[in-house]
């Protein structure tokens, strides 16, 4: 646009983008009452304008109106999709433990992070159990939009990477799209990430593993909550 550059060019063309729904919206603001008495015919009152005969300033070329109006367009478009895709978009999170959830949300859907929960609570029979949760996969099965409303909690089940009620002594290990159990060794609980094959150890006294990190949540829905945040170099 004449007189603008850089920046405020580009605010300008976004301002007239946004302004109008069409490009003849556009060109039918620089058409004054006087051109249409003189010349009689909209089309041609437009044509004028947009090879630069009337209006007021430069006019913004058709092609660049429809590049951005197209833009917008697309960019409108994906900020829906991923409000609609992330569960805890739009939720007022008040727990510390809801807040983490949804700041890995995100890279947990596109496969950037692969987060394994410990979550340690009593059950409606009162019994303490306790359970590793592959987050990632737990996205793609469960509707979380009710843990973030608040209207369940994210409980351990026996189809976990592991389960394990200390009440009744009964344990329960399964591997998931995302992690191999490795119980068998001197080593104690271990997960193996199957994109990357890098080994995450839950023990809190040790090293939890390359780009691993381990962080303990204060929470006042469950008697302990771990989070252990595994980045991963390319998607699940």
């Amino acid at each position: 646009m004449a007189g603008l550059e850089g920046d405020d060019a580009v605010a300008a063309v976004d301002h007239i983008v946004t302004q109008f729904n069409t490009y003849e919206d556009y060109l039918d603001s620089q058409i004054t009452t006087q051109d249409l008495y003189y010349l009689e015919n909209e089309d041609m009152a437009r044509q004028l304008v947009e090879l630069g005969f009337r209006g007021s300033g430069e006019v913004l070329k058709r092609e660049d109106f429809i590049t951005r109006k197209l833009a917008a367009e697309v960019s409108r478009l994906s900020e829906r999709h991923q409000q609609k895709t992330l569960s805890s978009a739009g939720k007022e999170l008040k727990d510390n433990f809801l807040k983490a959830l949804a700041e890995k949300e995100e890279a947990n859907r596109n496969g950037k992070m692969a987060s394994i929960v410990f979550i340690r609570d009593r059950n409606t029979r009162g019994h303490e159990v306790s359970a590793y949760i592959d987050y990632a996969h737990r996205l793609k099965v469960d509707d979380f939009e009710v843990y973030f409303s608040g209207k369940k909690k994210l409980f351990p089940r026996r189809s976990d990477l592991s389960f394990y009620n200390w009440d009744r002594n009964l344990c329960c290990l399964n591997s998931s799209p995302n992690y191999q159990v490795i119980s068998e060794n001197t080593c104690g609980l271990l997960f193996k990430n199957k994109s990357d094959r890098k080994i995450i150890n839950v023990d809190p006294k040790v090293f939890p593993g390359d780009n691993t990190t381990r962080t303990p949540i204060d929470t006042d829905l469950y008697l302990q909550v771990v989070i252990y945040d595994h980045v991963l170099r390319r998607k699940l």
